[in-house]
Formats: C-alpha cells, sequence, structure tokens
C-alpha cells in the first residue's frame, strides 16, 4: 500500500469531513490499516444513502459533543453499532461546540476582529492539553481503540474539526505517525469545511449588513485550523507534562504495552 501524509475524505452525499486515516506512514515504515479509524462531524438529518454506507462502515461511533449538542441534535442509531458519548469538554465552549447559543456570542464578539479570534481559538488549545476532564474522556477514547473489531471505530464532534482533531492527534501520535504529518493532516480540516466556512461567513455578513473581508478572515479563525493552535497544543503538552510520551502515558493511560497493542491491531 503507498503511505500517505493524510487522511482520505470519503465520499458521502450530505456529511462532510468524513476522513479515514488509513495509509498514513506511521511506525517501522508501516501504515495505517484503512477501514478501522475513522473522523468526522456530527450524524443528524442523514439521508438514507449516507445512513446505510455509515452502518455497514463502523463498529463503534465516539461522539464528543456537549451534552447540550445532543439533546438538540442526537446522532442517528444504528442497529449492532455501539454509541458513546465521551463529551470532551463540559459545556458550551464558543468556536469548538458549534452549538447556536455559543456561536452568536463568539461571532457578535470578534467577527471584526482576526487576531482576537485566532488568539480565542489558540488559548482554547491550550485548556485542552491542561484540562482533567478533557484528558479523562481521551483516556476513555483510547481504552475503546484497544478492543478488536470487525469494522471502523469512528469517532467525531460536530464539524469534525476541534474535539474530533484531538482525538486523531492522539491515535496518530500512538501509532507513530510522523509529527509533520499530523499537522499536515490537521490543517487539511481547512480544504475538507472549506465550503462550510464560506457558506457560513457569506450568512453572518449578509445579516450584519457588511461585505468587510475582515469578517472572512476572523470566522476563518474562529472556525478552520490554523498552525498556531497545534502548535499551541504541542507546546502547552511540552512544558506542562514534559512532552507528548509523558503525556499520553501519564494522562491518558498508554503504556508501553498498550501502545503495542494499539500498534498491532491498526498498522499492516
Amino acid at each position: 500500500m503507498s503511505q500517505s501524509v493524510r487522511s482520505t475524505l470519503l465520499a458521502f452525499e450530505k456529511l462532510h469531513n468524513i476522513r479515514d486515516l488509513g495509509g498514513m506512514r506511521a511506525a517501522d515504515g508501516r501504515t495505517i490499516r484503512p477501514g478501522r479509524l475513522i473522523r468526522g462531524g456530527h450524524l443528524v438529518d442523514l439521508v438514507e444513502a449516507d445512513a446505510r454506507q455509515m452502518e455497514e462502515m463502523v463498529s463503534v461511533i465516539v461522539d464528543f459533543r456537549t451534552p447540550e449538542e445532543v439533546g438538540r441534535q442526537p446522532d442517528r442509531q444504528f442497529p449492532g453499532v455501539e454509541y458513546h458519548h465521551l463529551p470532551a469538554v463540559e459545556s458550551l465552549t464558543e468556536g469548538i461546540s458549534r452549538e447556536e447559543e455559543s456561536d452568536r456570542d463568539v461571532i457578535s464578539r470578534l467577527m471584526f476582529l482576526p487576531d482576537k479570534s485566532r488568539e480565542y481559538m489558540a488559548g482554547q488549545y491550550r485548556i485542552f492539553a491542561t484540562s482533567d476532564r478533557t484528558a479523562a474522556q481521551y483516556a476513555k477514547f483510547i481504552d475503546l481503540l484497544t478492543v478488536p473489531r470487525e469494522r471502523a471505530v469512528f469517532w467525531h464532534c460536530t464539524a469534525g474539526k476541534d474535539r474530533a482533531g484531538l482525538g486523531a492527534i492522539f491515535t496518530e501520535e500512538i501509532l507513530g505517525v510522523p509529527r509533520e504529518d499530523i499537522i499536515e493532516d490537521y490543517l487539511y480540516t481547512n480544504e475538507c469545511l472549506a465550503e462550510d466556512v464560506r457558506m457560513l461567513s457569506s450568512w453572518v455578513k449578509k445579516n450584519a449588513g457588511t461585505n468587510d473581508p475582515v469578517v472572512d478572515r476572523a470566522l476563518g479563525y474562529l472556525f478552520g485550523a490554523d498552525e498556531s493552535y497545534i502548535e499551541t497544543f504541542y507546546n502547552t503538552i511540552d512544558n506542562d507534562f514534559g512532552g507528548m510520551d509523558a503525556f499520553l502515558r501519564d494522562r491518558l493511560g498508554v503504556t508501553d504495552e498498550k501502545k503495542a497493542a494499539l500498534r498491532s491491531l491498526y498498522l499492516t
């Protein structure tokens, strides 16, 4: 199998940003097995073709959204598919949860302030790195990955950007994906969500009665991926926890034995 430096965007009729980590180069020259580790956005209002494809593809669904998000827009449930709700943040988080209430607030405050938007989101990634709750939920996620299954583990948030992105970062780190490839795959989100962010920006500008391009920049930072965010995340882990290996061991419970088992399960 040819090696890739980023995940593969899967074709769905309505679902966006559904990506298979399969084929990414990992440890010891091996690659991630295709059809086993898949990330994405929410499973709300699926057309039947997408529902059938998802049901055939996955064994487990892990939902990182807040209870408020799940309550308002619950995932489609599939017969025989496990569902695990692991809220990565405790409550609404502006720019992260994509919840209507928090989005309205952050947009109204930062839509003309792109630099502040970028700083705000980098700060959220610092919180991700230091939050005990967040670490506990991703530790449970990693434990779910250790169980052999016939089909894929699919994990998601709302847009498939931040919380699903963290799941991908931790998984790729454990499997030995080179750091530069992890960052490239993280930034690939911008291509996968480009049309969504354009539509959101157009809607916001229309409702605000402005054509100021600064709004596009600000919303691009709030609802896209930026290298400064993942750099902030890694720098915080390095400074506060002694590096990613120590973080995975001490915060997520990834022992050498568990790492070896995960590599055996997901690498080929």
